[in-house]
């Protein structure tokens, strides 16, 4: 019986040290009404809010410019908005600092242009948008559906075909 107590908790655990890995939270644990993504200064796009992005899927993605894992996610990020942006989706990149050089607009705006980022970026250099979420992670992804309901959260890197798959099911979802 012992033998038997032991692998269930090895189970459990691996189990459970899989889910921290992919990042990847289930649909349960998201059914709540998408925190405000307000900002004194937006790149690529006048202010954006809810109202503007009804019928629409959103991937809020917090990033920042020199964070090595959000510089991963970057390629999938951009192939996805040119992807599905003219089947509803937006990309809003809340841009939150992780050190004083990336407070800089002038560094943010000298970044996005060089890495042809062409979606709205949020600029949350006071945390504000990343509070409203109670975020904690570089980089970390929010999916909101067309009702403005939060339904997956992605941390970190990897799990790229899911992230894909559920904006693909929320696109195909009726507003």
């Amino acid at each position: 019986m012992r033998t038997r107590n032991r692998i269930v908790i090895v189970l459990l655990f691996a189990a459970f040290t899989v889910g921290l890995v992919t990042g990847y939270s289930p649909v349960k644990e998201f059914n709540v009404k998408a925190p405000a993504i307000t900002s004194e200064q937006w790149l690529n796009s006048k202010p954006l809010n809810w109202s503007k992005l009804k019928n629409k899927v959103v991937l809020v993605e917090f990033w920042t410019f020199d964070c090595y894992n959000c510089k991963n996610v970057e390629p999938y990020v951009k192939s996805w908005y040119d992807k599905y942006k003219n089947k509803g989706l937006e990309i809003v990149a809340v841009h939150t600092p992780e050190f004083d050089h990336e407070k800089k607009l002038s560094n943010v705006k000298e970044y996005i242009a060089d890495h042809g980022i062409t979606y709205p970026v949020a600029i949350d250099n006071d945390f504000k948008i990343w509070r409203n979420y109670s975020n904690r992670y570089w980089p970390a992804m929010y999916i909101v559906d067309k009702k403005g309901i939060v339904r997956f959260r992605f941390i970190g890197e990897g799990n790229y075909k899911r992230i894909e798959e559920s904006l693909v099911q929320l696109l195909n979802e009726s507003s």
